[in-house]
């Protein structure tokens, strides 16, 4: 299933820069986005970007692009609940038979995280060494996550700061050509390079990289949820907990990280406004 919001995003701010391009005196008149192309500026600012992001990361860095623009177009169709159903059945099989039981309904299980954990406390590994192992896991998957979104992070840098190059190469060029006395077309072409390397930075920082960063953030932080939770629920079944309690447990759990990111949804738009 595709992500709509990502998707109605997108064409919206597409669809406004080229309105707002071709919208004229008479009305709309999309030659005009013939003005908004310029090669010289694309080889600096576009040019410039991947390039400097080529040298700021390991190539393996690149390779994850492809599957990071699947995530952001593709709703995820992992259900939280579906998650607490499976948790609360393993801890009643784990209850009856023994964790070694559970052996045999791992297979039936697709998320290889959750498949991984059972197997684990399958295994005669005791509770505390079992929650150090779950901590670095976890830890390693945040700073990966972390890792990939700076990519985007440090594109939407770069993309204005190679617009502003660009711009002081356009200046220079002007100033030359004023210098040399090499006419007006000589001073429109430099002025155009000086203007329009701006925007093309602006562009691909706020309609690319921002968004990107964003939504990444947005789905890593979900996916964190998913994965602490069942850290949760496997340590409650090898503990020997009561399924009952495990289910309720993870259900508050839940519930309360819904909470803490509704608070901390509606707290950062006011700390944002009152820094502009």
């Amino acid at each position: 299933m595709l992500e709509i919001s990502t998707i109605l995003g997108y064409l919206a701010v597409i669809v406004a820069v080229v309105l707002g391009i071709s919208f004229g005196e008479h009305g709309l008149d999309f030659t005009l986005l013939g003005n908004f192309f310029d090669i010289p500026s694309i080889f600096i600012t576009l040019g410039g970007t991947t390039f400097a992001l080529v040298a700021s990361f390991p190539l393996s860095a690149f390779k994850r692009i492809p599957s990071h623009l699947g995530l952001i177009f593709k709703k995820s169709k992992k259900d939280p609940y579906e998650y607490i159903e499976i948790l609360t059945e393993l801890s009643k099989e784990a209850r009856k038979k023994g964790l070694l039981a559970l052996e045999d309904k791992v297979a039936d299980i697709e998320d290889e995280f959750l498949k991984e954990s059972v197997l684990l406390i399958v295994d005669a590994i005791e509770p505390d060494k079992l929650k150090l192992w779950f901590e670095q896991k976890l830890d390693f998957i945040r700073q990966r996550n972390q890792d990939e979104i700076n990519l985007y992070n440090v594109g939407a840098a770069y993309g204005p700061a190679f617009g502003l190059i660009g711009t002081l190469i356009g200046l220079v060029n002007m100033l030359k050509a004023m210098n040399l006395d090499e006419g007006p077309e000589a001073l429109g072409v430099s002025m155009s390079v000086a203007l329009i390397t701006t925007f093309y930075g602006a562009v691909i920082a706020n309609c690319f990289f921002t968004p990107m960063a964003n939504k990444l953030e947005i789905i890593h932080e979900n996916e964190m949820v998913y994965k602490e939770m069942i850290v949760e629920g496997v340590i409650s079944i090898k503990e020997g907990e009561n399924p009952k309690y495990i289910q309720e447990k993870l259900l508050n759990f839940l519930e309360q990280k819904k909470e803490k990111k509704s608070k901390k949804g509606d707290a950062e738009p006011a700390r944002i406004s009152g820094d502009e």
